[in-house]
């Protein structure tokens, strides 16, 4: 039988004190054992309340979600012993459901899976919750790892699993807006075994700092094709 998982969870946060107090409550305690919240230089009380939800609070004053998920990463290899089975990536602003952190787990767990990506094309999206952009970038993004790494992706979600060795194995190297697909394209040519399980997705607490703005979407979208062809 697979030994019981060591799980941490990683999450990136600026300015969610409205929501990441909801987010640590609901993430299932039984199978995590750090939850590592990395505050990207919020101004609001988002510190504050994370600290007394319990969770470890790393600061991360560098702006970027790469940079943010680094933190956390780096933390976790210089403090935890031991390291963990795996790694969850989880955003912050309460649009995720942590109870699908046992399905993303699961294929880790059990051998089957070295990248689980949470889903959102394939799960339960509340109307409103992705903007057209959001859904175009992803449509793009997934055509083109197709086309040009012969890999299947429906999503580029935030919200994943990974076995920590892989994810050493993967060198993240992306600071800001490319790290979901970098993770998503080294997988690919590292020849891991990949899976898509498929979550629900619900209208973010706040204004998000990139579908939310026509500058934060440009910046993203232009990231994440210049982080496609970069590995090529």
């Amino acid at each position: 039988m697979p030994k019981p998982q060591i799980v941490d969870v990683i999450i990136p946060v600026l300015n969610e004190q409205n929501a990441v107090g909801m987010v640590i409550d609901e993430i299932p305690k039984e199978r995590v054992r750090n939850i590592i919240v990395v505050d990207n230089g919020s101004t609001d009380d988002t510190i504050e309340v994370a600290k007394s939800r319990g969770a470890v609070v790393l600061e991360e004053p560098a702006r970027g979600y790469g940079n943010a998920c680094l933190k956390g990463m780096s933390h976790i290899a210089n403090h935890f012993d031991p390291r963990p089975d795996a790694i969850v990536f989880l955003d912050g602003d309460h649009s995720d459901y942590p109870e699908h952190i046992h399905a993303l787990l699961e294929p880790i767990r059990v051998g089957n899976a070295d990248l689980v990506i949470g889903s959102r094309a394939l799960g339960r999206r509340e109307v409103g919750s992705m903007t057209p952009q959001q859904l175009f970038g992803n449509w793009l993004a997934t055509f083109l790892l197709k086309i040009l790494y012969k890999i299947q992706y429906t999503d580029l979600g935030p919200f994943r699993a990974v076995s920590y060795e892989s994810l050493l194995a993967m060198d993240m190297q992306d600071k800001t807006y490319g790290w979901t697909v970098e993770m998503q394209l080294k997988a690919a040519k590292l020849n891991m075994k990949i899976a898509e399980i498929p979550v629900n997705y619900r209208n973010r607490i706040g204004v998000s700092k990139i579908s939310g703005t026509i500058k934060g979407t440009i910046l993203a979208g232009y990231k994440i094709i210049q982080t496609i062809f970069r590995y090529l």
